[in-house]
């Protein structure tokens, strides 16, 4: 199995607990990337985003993206947005396996609808908001090397999918 894997895609789609979940099973180390921004600064996504606005936090999140590059076993949660950068998108590919979480928009609001902490759906939230951010970001995650959709799919029927994938 490949040992750096890296997780893109929307909000809610399942980023976290599934790369938690492969961390648990492989004995690989998760890393969220929001969290550790989140540590780092002492203070939500959404504050970052609300008092430095989505250009700071999108460079931030490169710079900590980019400190681990150079892992040999992690697996890594990347936020929404962050596969949207080029330069980002580019170098991950090369040195991970990366993984799109696809799911759709209808799907993604009922698993965040209750949540506080998404930046960018604090105005107009609701399934055609998802579904217009969505259409931005397809056609880069759609880059990744392997998309499972999640949508009706237990996290461990999606574990299990990825490891047979990565071997």
């Amino acid at each position: 199995m490949k040992n750096f894997v890296v997780f893109v895609g929307m909000m809610g789609c399942g980023k976290t607990t599934i790369g938690s979940l492969l961390g648990k099973r492989t004995g690989i180390n998760f890393v969220d990337v929001d969290l550790e921004i989140e540590k780092d600064l002492k203070m939500s996504v959404s504050e970052i985003f609300n008092e430095f606005g989505e250009q700071y936090f999108r460079k931030i999140e490169k710079q900590k993206i980019f400190e681990y590059v150079n892992e040999k076993n992690l697996i890594l949660s990347l936020g929404g947005g962050a596969f949207e950068d080029e330069e980002t998108r580019n170098c991950l590919k090369k040195c991970a396996t990366v993984i799109y979480l696809k799911a759709s928009p209808s799907c993604l609001f009922n698993r965040i609808k209750n949540s506080i902490n998404r930046p960018l759906l604090h105005k107009n939230f609701s399934v055609d908001t998802i579904a217009f951010i969505l259409k931005k970001r397809i056609e880069n995650y759609e880059k990744a090397h392997f998309t499972i959709d999640t949508c009706q799919k237990s996290p461990d029927e999606i574990v299990n999918k990825i490891l047979r994938f990565l071997k």
